[in-house]
Parts: C-alpha cells; sequence; structure tokens
C-alpha cells in the first residue's frame, strides 16, 4: 500500500525518519534554483560508446560531453536481498583491482561463460534499479527490491521532498512505465518495486509531484494501437481501473495528455493548462519505443519532447524546481544483449541530453541550474567482438552510421563503476567526494579520469544544492 503523506510528514518531524538528512554539519546558501538529474538506466560505459560511434563516429561529441565535470561512481547496494533483512549490514563493495581483473577463468554465469576473472567478479552482487534508485534519490543503501526505505522498512526522505519543502516544482519523465522503479524512486516510498499499483496510487494521490510523465497505458498495446485491456493487470502502472479512469477525466484536479500533438504542443508552449499537476501517458503500453514490432512509431513522442513539456511547464514556478528524466529501455535492450536497439535508445537519450541543456542555456544557464548526467548500474558487459580472449578489449568503431563491432557478456546488471558528467552549482561537490580511485579506467576511454564516489553522493550534492544542507556522504 502507498505510504500516507500525512503520516510520512509525521515521521520526517520525528525520529522515525532515518537516513543521513538530519546529520548535517552546518548549512551553506543554495546556489541552485533548478537541478535537473537524467538517468540513462543501465548503461554501462560502452553502451555511451557504442551510441557514440553510431551517431558521430568518435568519442567526445555527444551532448553530455559539454558538462565540465566528469566523475565515476559505484552502484552496488547494502546486501542483495530481496526484503528488509532488518540489520542494516552492508555487505558489498567494489574492488578495482578484482573487477579488472585479466586472470582467464573457465567459469559461467548463467547464460555466458566468464572467460576472466574481472568479468566474474563484476557479475556479482548487483544493485537493481529500486535500491539504486533511492540511492540517488535519498542517499541511503538499502536492499534490492526497496523504493525510498531502509534496511529495517522505514521510510526515507528523498530528493524531491527536499526540493518541495524548499517551495519548488517536482517533475518526474521516464521512457517507460510510470511507476516502474527509477521513476517511482523519485515519488514514491514502497517495500517493493513490484508493487506497481501501491507505488501508482501514492503517485497520482500526492500532491509531490507537479509533472508526471511516462508509459503504461492500459488502452494500448505495445504498437500504439488501441486495444482493449482484458484484465485489471492491465491497468497497475496506473493505479487500477478505477483509478486511470478518474485520473484520465480529471476527477483528481490532474490535467491529462495522452497524444503526441498534446505532448509536441506542451513541449512548444502551445498547451493550454488547465490544473497545477500535469499527468501525460503517451498511447503506448510499456515503452516509447522498445516493445514495438517493425518501424519506430510515429504515435508516439520521443523523450526529448517529454522533456521539454515538464520544463516550460516547471520552469514556470517562481522558486525553481526539481526533474528527474530517464531514459529506462537502455537497460531493456542490455537484458536482450540487442545492439542496434540499445543504440536507438541511447541516441533517443541523448537527444533528450541535447534539448535540456539548450534549456537551461536559454534559461539562465548553469549559472541557475545544476545538471547531473548519468546511469544508476551497468548493464551486460558490453566490449569488443573479441574481448572473450582479450581481456576488456573496447568496441571496436565502424564509423558513423554503422554498428560498431562488439560481444556481450552477461544479461544483468553489474557491479561496476559507471560514469556521470555534471555542471552548474554544486557539481563541484561531487570532484570533492570523490575519494577512491581506479586506476584502471582508461581499459574504457577515462584516461584522465581515476577517482570515483558513491551513487548516494548523487542525493547529497543536489539536496545541498537545492537547499544549502551540507550533509555527509552516505556511512
Amino acid at each position: 500500500m502507498p505510504l500516507d503523506r500525512r503520516r510520512f510528514l509525521a515521521l520526517t518531524a520525528s525520529s522515525a525518519l532515518v537516513g543521513p538528512w538530519g546529520r548535517h554539519s552546518g548549512a551553506a546558501a543554495a546556489p541552485a534554483r533548478n537541478v535537473i538529474l537524467m538517468i540513462s538506466d543501465g548503461a554501462g560505459f560502452h553502451s555511451w560508446n557504442a551510441a557514440a560511434y553510431y551517431a558521430d563516429g568518435r568519442l567526445g561529441q555527444r551532448p553530455y560531453d559539454r558538462l565540465r565535470v566528469r566523475t565515476l561512481m559505484t552502484t552496488f547496494p547494502l546486501n542483495t536481498s530481496r526484503t528488509a533483512t532488518h540489520d542494516g549490514r552492508a555487505s558489498i563493495t567494489y574492488d578495482p583491482a578484482r573487477a579488472w581483473s585479466k586472470v582467464p577463468v573457465t567459469t559461467a554465469s548463467r547464460s555466458h561463460d566468464d572467460h576472466f576473472a574481472g568479468y566474474a567478479y563484476v557479475k556479482q552482487d548487483f544493485t537493481d534499479s529500486a535500491a539504486a534508485g533511492t540511492a540517488l534519490s535519498a542517499g541511503i543503501k538499502t536492499y534490492n527490491n526497496a523504493i525510498n526505505v531502509d534496511d529495517f522498512g522505514r521510510p526515507v526522505r528523498m530528493v524531491s521532498e527536499f526540493a518541495k519543502s524548499a517551495g519548488k516544482a517536482v517533475g518526474v519523465v521516464t521512457s517507460v512505465q510510470l511507476s516502474h522503479a527509477t521513476p517511482a524512486a523519485f515519488a514514491a516510498h514502497n517495500p517493493s518495486r513490484q508493487d506497481y499499483v501501491g507505488i501508482a496510487e501514492e503517485m497520482l494521490q500526492d500532491d509531490l509531484v507537479d509533472v508526471m510523465m511516462g508509459c503504461g497505458h492500459p488502452l494500448f498495446d505495445g504498437n500504439g494501437q488501441a486495444r482493449a485491456p482484458d484484465a485489471d493487470r492491465a491497468f497497475r502502472f496506473l493505479g487500477g481501473p478505477e483509478l486511470f479512469e478518474r485520473t484520465r477525466r480529471g476527477e483528481r484536479g490532474q490535467q491529462w495528455i495522452e497524444t503526441k500533438a498534446d505532448f509536441e504542443a506542451l513541449a512548444q508552449g502551445r498547451l493550454r493548462r488547465t490544473h497545477a499537476q500535469l499527468v501525460g501517458v503517451p498511447q503506448v503500453a510499456s515503452t516509447l519505443q522498445f516493445n514495438r514490432q517493425g518501424a519506430p512509431l510515429t504515435t508516439v513522442p520521443d523523450l526529448a519532447t517529454m522533456s521539454l513539456g515538464a520544463l516550460n511547464t516547471l520552469g514556470r514556478h517562481d522558486a525553481g524546481f526539481f526533474l528527474m528524466i530517464e531514459g529506462g529501455a537502455v537497460d531493456w535492450a542490455a537484458h536482450r544483449n540487442a545492439t542496434r536497439r540499445l543504440i536507438e535508445e541511447q541516441l533517443d537519450f541523448d537527444g533528450a541530453v541535447a534539448a535540456v541543456i539548450a534549456w537551461i542555456e536559454d534559461h539562465g544557464g548553469f549559472e541557475e541550474t545544476l545538471l547531473i548526467v548519468t546511469t544508476d548500474h551497468g548493464n551486460g558487459i558490453l566490449y569488443g567482438p573479441e574481448s572473450d580472449r582479450i581481456a576488456f578489449q573496447p568496441v571496436v568503431n565502424r564509423g558513423q552510421g554503422a554498428l560498431p563491432e562488439v560481444m556481450w557478456h552477461f544479461h544483468d546488471h553489474t557491479n561496476e563503476l559507471v560514469p556521470v558528467w555534471s555542471a552548474g552549482p554544486g557539481a563541484e561537490r561531487l570532484l570533492a567526494v570523490s575519494s577512491g580511485r581506479d586506476p584502471h579506467t582508461h581499459l574504457v576511454g577515462w584516461n584522465d579520469v581515476t577517482r570515483y564516489h558513491d551513487n548516494t553522493d548523487i542525493a547529497a550534492a543536489m539536496v545541498q544544492a537545492m537547499t544549502g544542507e551540507a550533509l555527509p556522504i552516505w556511512q
């Protein structure tokens, strides 16, 4: 069941609310009017590189490459339990020497041979998107499956709530289902990411999120074709049949949009606003494009259009805003080892990054807005075509418009370092807390970046940028 907002506010004021936020070391002026976090879900280093080779024929030309601060980040969870263990004990870490070991091995991890000890190591003890999203949003480590609750099942305060307390507007945009793990981590609390109905109930019945956009439309299939739902299960990502209908009809005081034309009108500033809260659900079942059969759908917006619509709406708020944007199906493509579709999804995300940067530059620049571009975890262990015998062989560039040559070594998440790009007020905090050192990052093209921080430091940096709270890193 969703967490009642009044109960949550009571917990916030008491010692029952956990997390590092109450133990700050002082306050500083909050420099950021706006904070935008962009997550390409499941994008390991070579997901970014493969897309860059296809789009540009070389590295360094993608929109996020313009962001001046580059860091590396760990992603591991507190533990790999699927339920709270009620001990709070951290059982996982990241060891660079083991992660990059070239020692040959003959073991296999599920459907893929390991080949090298480093490959085998990063296939173990990996996070899911719920624990990773909670780390990025609430700044704590927790068990896999948890949405903003700790290992004792207690709710934790997330960045969206800090933003709201500071008088800012809040937005969540995703290319997958609205109540999926990553968007949920910035809008809800639940002991299980699988409780899509409960998460959607909290998101749609609460006043925390001013603009929310994501898929999961029960009246359309994966190809964007109208359908008659055969069961209540089709409505689960939007809280069930009754809540879906009430929200769609505006009975809950929310403005609902679903057509591509309305998303485009919102992005262009032409859509008449009728309610303070906006819910946008494209006419497609699960993802904007990934689950289609055949040619790209022309009946749904792209992630850039949805992002601009959210920015133009939130940007009217006098006190500024927090916005999370997720390219969620990059992860889906990596799970299937689908190289072409991975690149397609990554480039859709890249288009959204370009649109966001352009918006920032037209609205006060990076003096007013902190932008962080990253992922929640790696997936698939994507390297070059001979990386079964040449450890960590890079993806082979075949030039602009040509698929790079690759080999996949897994079909699930990984305990690897991931890249982070940032710019704006507070970005330097990520450099300051990068206390880990990994001397092997030249193997993925980050020769000059060897220091890394934890994923929980993202939440601390965002909250400090918005509120002035000087928060410690997670311990």
